[in-house]
């Protein structure tokens, strides 16, 4: 299978079709950017590393029965996957209390929720990714109906369980990750996009040492080492 067509290029990947219009080419990049692209810079081999690290998942996820674009990884930087008309809502699992919910709701940091909070936010770069209800999501028809909501809710639940559990046999803590959802060519809503440090937070169990993005969000440095770190765990579990 081979890129035939840039379709769309974003923060971290570039889109190509290929000569089968049902399977897309994920092209995952070098960039970083944070606090929706305010903070930019670019780590060689990050990109590498995050298409490693989604692949095991995805690969894990579909053997647990979820349902994923993924189709196989190509090489080092390029991943094979079905195509999916995107459903623009950020859906943000947490576990762990960080970031933006303990600023914006005076949550200590740290804290363990006593439930898994699922979120979430309107996929728009222009208004900042605002945060969204139920009644937003019917107003602006981002889903079809009700029950598409509580089944993308459900799915979150699930992928937060398996993969909780996942990383757990690693000595890494699943704090809070964001996902995303599409539609096939027959209208089933399966996972998209990637599973990566990029947009899950991982913290080291024991050393509560930070395995993703925040490296680079609070200039801790170290961020491809990290990556590294998570990945060589997966591979040798």
């Amino acid at each position: 299978m081979t890129k035939t067509e840039l379709l769309y290029e974003g923060k971290a990947k570039k889109i190509w079709l290929t000569e089968d219009p049902n399977l897309l080419i994920s092209e995952f990049k070098d960039s970083l950017t944070a606090f929706n692209g305010e903070l930019k810079s670019s780590e060689a081999g990050k990109g590498a590393l995050n298409n490693e690290i989604s692949t095991e998942l995805f690969k894990y996820l579909n053997e647990k029965g979820i349902p994923t674009h993924y189709v196989d990884a190509i090489d080092e930087n390029h991943m094979l996957h079905k195509k999916a008309e995107v459903i623009k809502i950020e859906v943000i699992v947490r576990n762990i209390a960080t970031g933006s919910l303990s600023r914006n709701l005076g949550i200590a940091e740290k804290t363990v929720l006593p439930f898994t909070l699922v979120e979430f936010d309107y996929k728009n770069d222009e208004l900042g990714d605002p945060k969204l209800n139920d009644q937003h999501c019917l107003i602006l028809n981002l889903v079809n109906g009700t029950d598409e909501l509580e089944y993308i809710r459900y799915m979150a639940r699930r992928i937060n369980k398996i993969l909780s559990a996942f990383y757990a046999e690693l000595d890494i803590t699943l704090v809070d990750f964001k996902l995303e959802f599409g539609r096939d060519k027959d209208g089933n809503i399966i996972l998209i996009d990637e599973l990566s440090p990029d947009n899950f937070r991982l913290w080291d169990t024991k050393t509560q040492e930070k395995l993703d993005k925040d490296r680079f969000r609070q200039g801790l440095g170290g961020l491809t080492e990290a990556y590294r770190q998570v990945l060589e765990r997966i591979k040798n579990r």
